[in-house]
């Protein structure tokens, strides 16, 4: 008996350029998925031996990872974050683009890094932030926030975030700066390690078709 692969996807910002190639790969999900009223989170596919998942993006690595589900997309911010070592991302899958930056108030922007030691930070990326300040001889106190970081600055939260940005209006609609990229981001096809060795015949030709689907848009 066949055992069913788990592909594991996130909502949100990249869904929608993972979808045509996902169906390059000749992966395409069931009628439901696509059902914005539904509230199922596992789904049928065009191919018996695979099902998807759709779930956060910061859960995807984790599922992946934990060998919950043996493949995934998922933003290298998320990939860099986690660092499991469980994790192989293979293929880049070139969609999703944006950065990971650090911004500060407008009136901050000229701050003296020299004359502090320590700073306050706001973020969902605490590993990333704390990596990028401690290489800046900084020490960072990171304000684990999930959304809406854009207003812990107005309201006393902290004086920095570090958050993704892709075109700044959010910034700058809430009187923020980016005064540093840590790193470009985009999606990147995910593979646990441990079921890349043992079902290597189902996962390995599913990987080189996530490379040839990236190949032929690149090629468009």
């Amino acid at each position: 008996m066949t055992r069913t692969l788990t592909f594991a996807i996130p909502k949100g910002r990249i869904l929608d350029e993972a979808l045509p190639l996902l169906a390059k790969a000749g992966i395409e999900p069931e009628a439901e998925f696509h059902d914005k009223k539904s509230r199922a989170l596992r789904f049928a596919t065009n191919r018996p031996d695979v099902s998807i998942i759709r779930v956060r993006a910061f859960d995807v690595a984790t599922f992946v990872a934990h060998g919950a589900a043996q493949i995934g997309i998922v933003g290298s911010d998320v990939v860099e974050e986690f660092d499991y070592s469980e994790l192989y991302a293979p293929v880049d899958l070139d969609i999703g683009h944006c950065r990971l930056s650090v911004a500060q108030p407008a009136d901050a922007a000229d701050e003296d890094e020299a004359a502090i030691s320590h700073v306050r930070v706001a973020t969902k990326y605490p590993h990333l932030t704390r990596q990028y300040y401690e290489a800046r001889g900084l020490q960072a106190e990171c304000v684990k926030l999930n959304g809406a970081m854009e207003l812990a600055p107005s309201l006393g939260l902290s004086r920095r975030i570090v958050d993704l940005v892709s075109s700044g209006a959010t910034l700058k609609a809430n009187g923020l700066v980016e005064t540093d990229i840590i790193m470009p981001i985009s999606a990147r096809l995910i593979v646990n390690r441990a079921a890349f060795k043992m079902r290597s015949a189902e996962l390995a030709p599913m990987v080189e078709a996530f490379r040839k689907a990236v190949g032929v848009r690149d090629a468009a």
